[in-house]
């Protein structure tokens, strides 16, 4: 092996075994990024140019940053998983029931259950209840894997909409003497935003003899399948879904030049240069960005993008030689761009022209989720023989609720 060879050659180490040994290798791989980046930087202003050698190194090096925090983020899902079991009588008998329907597709326990609740058996497309347990903790490893979920308001509903009156000029207020006369208000204006729920499915399946196995959970196992089917689904609605049988995403709606922007669209900053950064004061433009939300929202403010950018904004520096991006303060948190956390979003574009590849913005008054309560299965064990499918269904709808909160970067040159 020549030199060369050697310093380019990759370190092959074992894969780690705990979340805190993850992490620790992930911090390390940071330093040593930092390091070469810097190298590459001196040399590019010494000669005007970097080392082809340092430069491989460094992207290497970001690449295996990606890899690090994915794993780290494996060991995060699977603390997630569901702990089921306990709570009250009723759930007890609910939870019998259901698991009885699963296994054997005996459907009477579940049939009487919701008949004495005055609820109606199945919905249109047949299915039952899921227990309330199962439900809710699909409902929290949801929020563990999807990442606009994680930072939105989150509504549960029994209907199948829910509508929102807003006034775009807000409430009016104002100070009054105790004992004076109140100010007549002209008659307000109200708008209404509204968030229907559409029908969100996985359907996964079971050989009888893992249903006839009494020592699998079969609802650890049914909340296990369906949340990460039903997490990559939302997480690509919240974030481009154009309302058609999916929610609404926040890149769907009209996107203006912020210096234009007005209420029902979303505001935009460009980068001053087509598919990426501006060649000079690269970092102006998440500046201009922060600032460009009221103080309230800013203070609530996240960075949402998806690795690959990552990877670009990690060599980022401001004037004092300080790295813009810095990695997370421990195990589950997130790294920060400019003191303002990162929600990776692998549905977030890419780089590239006139791509809207990052979002800054106080999500929790920007984007709400709906849910309607209940998820439902309904066991097939007709359609792919010798297989069980379990169709599993929910109602989800989303979209902007607050179009101040919300600012993108746009790279291209205006």
């Amino acid at each position: 092996m020549t030199d060369m060879q050697r310093r380019t050659a990759p370190e092959i180490k074992a894969a780690p075994d705990t979340m805190t040994e993850a992490f620790e290798e992930f911090m390390e791989t940071f330093e040593a990024f930092r390091e070469t980046n810097d190298r590459r930087l001196g040399e590019v202003e010494k000669k005007l140019t970097a080392d082809v050698v340092t430069r491989d190194k460094v992207d290497r090096i970001n690449k295996a940053l990606d890899d690090q925090k994915r794993t780290v983020d494996q060991f995060l899902l699977k603390k997630a998983r569901p702990r089921l079991g306990g709570g009250s009588p009723e759930a007890g008998e609910h939870k019998a029931a259901f698991e009885s329907y699963i296994r054997r597709g005996d459907e009477g326990g579940l049939r009487e259950l919701e008949a004495k609740a005055f609820a109606a058996g199945t919905n249109s497309d047949g299915g039952y209840l899921v227990p309330d347990e199962t439900d809710t903790e699909i409902g929290r490893r949801l929020a563990t894997v999807s990442p606009i979920r994680a930072l939105a308001t989150v509504r549960q509903v029994s209907g199948s909409v829910l509508k929102k009156p807003f006034m775009a000029s807000g409430l009016a207020s104002g100070w009054v003497a105790e004992t004076a006369a109140r100010p007549q208000d002209a008659t307000p204006d109200f708008s209404e935003l509204s968030f229907p729920t559409m029908e969100l499915y996985a359907m996964p399946a079971a050989t009888q003899t893992l249903l006839d196995d009494a020592a699998v959970d079969i609802e650890a196992w049914i909340a296990g399948e369906v949340d990460i089917a039903f997490a990559e689904q939302e997480g690509a609605a919240f974030v481009a879904g154009d309302g058609t049988n999916k929610p609404t995403g926040f890149l769907a709606y009209t996107k203006v030049d912020d210096a234009g922007w007005s209420w029902g669209n979303i505001g935009y900053y460009p980068t001053g240069a087509a598919g990426t950064f501006a060649a000079s004061g690269p970092s102006d433009v998440l500046v201009d960005t922060v600032y460009a939300l009221k103080a309230g929202h800013r203070q609530n403010g996240t960075f949402v993008m998806n690795r690959k950018t990552q990877g670009q904004i990690r060599k980022f520096k401001d004037a004092d030689g300080n790295y813009l991006w810095l990695p997370p303060a421990g195990p589950g948190q997130a790294a920060s761009l400019m003191g303002f956390p990162i929600a990776e979003a692998e549905d977030m574009p890419d780089i590239a022209a006139d791509a809207f590849a990052i979002a800054f913005g106080d999500f929790r008054a920007g984007y709400l989720v709906v849910d309607r309560m209940g998820v439902r299965v309904l066991r097939d064990p007709y359609s792919a023989k010798p297989y069980v499918l379990f169709y599993t269904t929910k109602r989800v709808g989303g979209g902007v609720q607050n179009f101040e909160a919300i600012k993108l970067i746009k790279f291209a040159a205006s």
